[in-house]
């Protein structure tokens, strides 16, 4: 499982504190304030330095929890929340009160300083910001401009460098420290991963989450559908079987659960009817659409490259268009390990009502009493191929197109390369435009090893990996065009093009 750090249990105590009192119709200031004596205790454990720093934060958690800015009062917050009101703000967010204990200082000189003749640092520095202080160099940090020449030339490497977790963890520089050492997000160049998330180790971070309006449309009886991410059979546990977690959310009040990996196989099967169109005679090569944070990146860092990304709607919104189509009524909310899926879901509002993270649904759970170990195995068979399950993985896009594509129209060329992590794509991307890589298909994943590897999981990557092929591979069609309703669905005018 995911490594349980005190971190991780403030925030899912809160999610599954917050999730049963929804559904208790308990959630007012009153009872909020006496969840704080569950969560922090008079008598500990401490992280920070007294009971109300401790409490300043985590009024601040829930409020984000509930979907509300942090300048409103908590009974206004918690009556909006169930109104069904979402506050207009990024799907990740800071809280100030939480980001105050990462050093700022990126260069550091520590005792391994010989304050040695040479004054190799002293004479590279272009500031002159490092002087020698007791027998040992001593960086001025009004002076430092940060340029790092101080530590390259260190012959002891005796000069540290020093990242923030948080700046260490974002691929595109989009978080960094102010005057007041408190981290700020710059949203013009965040593709909202969730990478800095999982990296604080103060929980500083968090993001927007729906459980409590998601709660309320379960008990005003609407039609509300769950929808899957290929990743789900391996996040509540080994022993729970895919059976079970559909029964879980039945219990829980979700009308049906469909499967997003049934709209990977809509997603492959355009996919590869767009590819045989458009490369090589309108373009050089085409990436995929199914990551969020990817195409974000490439919006924001390569935007002469935008022509190049499939203008498929990824699997989740295909799902949602089916089931919309079906059902004009429905609720739809989709279930997966991103967050930056929160974010593509308000593009797509005619298809995803909200998204919700593995995380924010096993608490959903909790708090409406259900107990997946408790529900009897039932029998289930997938509605997706085996490639459209293996969507979850790296690697699973590219090897999904490339199947149907040998069925369907063998005589397409396709050579594919693909990368994990936001800068190894951005790299891949520079060199294929360059002409340095021999590729005409593109599958970018903005998480190390897929989906399976999101922020919002619950299970080990290596573990989902194993879980994902076993779950797979019990597929009773192999490739896309085998599943004969996917291709009905794909025959329809659902908009199943951006453009």
């Amino acid at each position: 499982m995911v490594q349980m750090t005190e971190v991780v249990k403030i925030r899912r105590k809160v999610l599954a504190e917050v999730a049963r009192l929804t559904f208790t119709d308990e959630l007012n200031k009153n009872n909020i304030t006496e969840m704080f004596d569950h969560v922090v205790k008079e008598d500990g454990p401490r992280y920070r330095c007294c009971v109300y720093k401790e409490r300043a934060i985590l009024k601040d958690r829930v409020k984000f929890t509930m979907a509300q800015p942090l300048d409103v009062g908590m009974d206004q917050a918690a009556a909006d929340a169930l109104d069904g009101k979402i506050a207009d703000m990024p799907i990740v967010n800071i809280m100030p009160e939480a980001c105050d204990q990462c050093p700022i200082d990126k260069f550091f000189v520590t005792n391994a300083c010989r304050n040695c003749v040479a004054h190799n640092c002293i004479a590279s520095c272009p500031k002159k910001a490092i002087n020698v202080v007791h027998n040992q160099a001593y960086i001025d940090k009004i002076k430092c401009v940060e340029c790092g020449l101080c530590k390259k030339s260190c012959m002891y490497g005796a000069i540290v460098e020093i990242n923030r977790p948080c700046e260490q963890a974002c691929d595109l520089g989009a978080i960094k420290a102010d005057k007041d050492r408190k981290a700020v997000i710059d949203y013009d160049k965040c593709v909202q991963c969730g990478g800095c998330k999982v990296a604080c180790p103060f929980g500083a971070i968090t993001e927007q989450s729906y459980i409590v309006q998601v709660i309320q449309q379960l008990k005003a009886g609407k039609r509300v559908y769950a929808m899957l991410a290929p990743a789900f059979v391996s996040q509540f546990g080994v022993k729970v079987k895919p059976g079970q977690v559909f029964s879980a959310l039945k219990k829980a009040g979700f009308h049906d659960v469909w499967e997003a990996s049934f709209g990977a196989d809509i997603v492959t099967l355009e996919e590869g009817k767009e590819f045989a169109a458009t490369v090589p005679d309108k373009q050089s090569f085409m990436t995929t659409s199914c990551c969020p944070a990817f195409v974000g990146l490439v919006k924001k860092e390569l935007p002469n490259l935008v022509d190049q990304i499939s203008t498929t709607v990824s699997p989740m919104v295909a799902t949602g268009k089916v089931i919309k189509n079906n059902d004009p009524d429905a609720v739809v909310v989709f279930i997966g390990p991103c967050l930056a899926k929160k974010v593509e879901a308000r593009q797509y509002p005619e298809a995803i009502d909200f998204v919700m993270t593995f995380e924010e649904i096993a608490n959903l759970l909790i708090g409406a009493g259900v107990n997946l170990y408790e529900i009897g195995e039932t029998e289930f068979e997938t509605t997706a191929t085996r490639r459209g399950n293996t969507f979850a993985k790296a690697g699973g896009v590219t090897q999904a197109v490339l199947d149907a594509a040998a069925k369907l129209s063998p005589e397409l060329i396709i050579k594919p390369h693909r990368a994990e992590g936001l800068q190894n794509c951005k790299i891949a991307l520079q060199q294929m435009e360059a002409g340095k890589i021999d590729a005409n298909f593109f599958e970018g994943m903005a998480c190390n090893g897929g989906c399976v590897g999101g922020p919002g999981i619950l299970a080990d990557l290596r573990i989902s990996n194993k879980m994902v092929d076993t779950f797979a591979a019990s597929s009773s069609m192999e490739i896309a065009p085998d599943n004969q309703k996917a291709v009905d669905e794909s025959k329809k005018d659902l908009h199943w093009h951006t453009k």
